[in-house]
């Protein structure tokens, strides 16, 4: 089972994207042989989190089994989510502090944080909204919430030390999709955190899903933590049997499942 824990669709203004549509990616996943991937919807991101969740959703219900949605919170909309989840689709929270300019400690995320659900948040170091240190600081307020550090921090001068800073606190996880990951680092952050606190992410359809698997497919890893970064530990953290199923959470931050196909 490979899960690729960050994904998006829809377009980016001052980014090209050739081939934003789902249809495009579900064709690219049957390819590499992935067999869901988590999504949030880049008009979610920027200036519409309520109309790009409701898109997200809408692109889940028409490929069941195969996208999980992240549902963007935007703090400063206060932006209303759906935890039940849409008969399951809804794998959890998505936060962008960069974009959104209001820093990943900020109380403004207490409301994501009560949730209970799952957070990938993205990660950059030296950034004032999410560097790597507020990452610890969150994981120590909150060790219930499981946290995706997106892109374990974008720039590879700073992969080392976001491992560090996390590495007493379980809860967060390296999710490691960026241009400048190669397998090599994969295999660093595995010894760094241990095989089991790291994650494969994409972000297609910003990058190209091939290379990003490529990456982990070829990284020098043993077979064991190859099984657990490409899948095995996202479903884990998600609940999911080894088979696959899509999760959401009850308000209350117990999981529901229902089958993957």
């Amino acid at each position: 089972m490979i899960l690729d824990a960050h994904g998006h669709v829809g377009t980016w203004p001052d980014f090209l994207i050739p081939r934003p549509a789902a249809e495009h990616l579900v064709a690219t996943m049957d390819r590499i042989g992935v067999t869901a991937m988590g999504i949030s919807h880049l008009l979610a991101v920027g200036p519409d989190a309520v109309r790009g969740n409701a898109l997200a959703l809408e692109i889940a219900e028409r490929f069941p089994g195969r996208f999980g949605v992240w549902q963007v919170y935007n703090p400063h909309h206060r932006t209303p989510l759906d935890p039940a989840g849409h008969r399951g689709r809804v794998w959890g929270v998505k936060l962008h502090p960069d974009v959104h300019q209001c820093r990943l400690d900020d109380p403004l995320y207490e409301p994501v944080w009560r949730l209970g659900l799952p957070v990938l948040a993205h990660g950059q170091t030296d950034s004032p909204w999410s560097d790597p240190a507020q990452f610890a600081t969150v994981a120590a307020r909150h060790p219930h919430v499981r946290l995706l550090m997106g892109h374990t921090g974008l720039w590879p001068y700073g992969f080392g030390r976001a491992a560090r800073l996390v590495s007493d606190h379980p809860n967060v996880f390296l999710e490691t999709c960026g241009s400048k990951m190669t397998g090599r680092w994969l295999a660093r952050l595995a010894e760094l955190a241990g095989p089991e606190r790291v994650l494969f992410g994409s972000d297609a359809c910003f990058l190209d899903l091939r290379t990003g698997y490529g990456r982990v497919a070829l990284a020098p890893l043993s077979d064991s933590s190859r099984a657990l970064i490409q899948g095995g530990n996202l479903a884990r953290l998600l609940g999911l049997p080894p088979t696959g199923t899509a999760v959401s959470a009850d308000p209350d931050g117990s999981l529901a499942k229902g089958p993957l196909e």
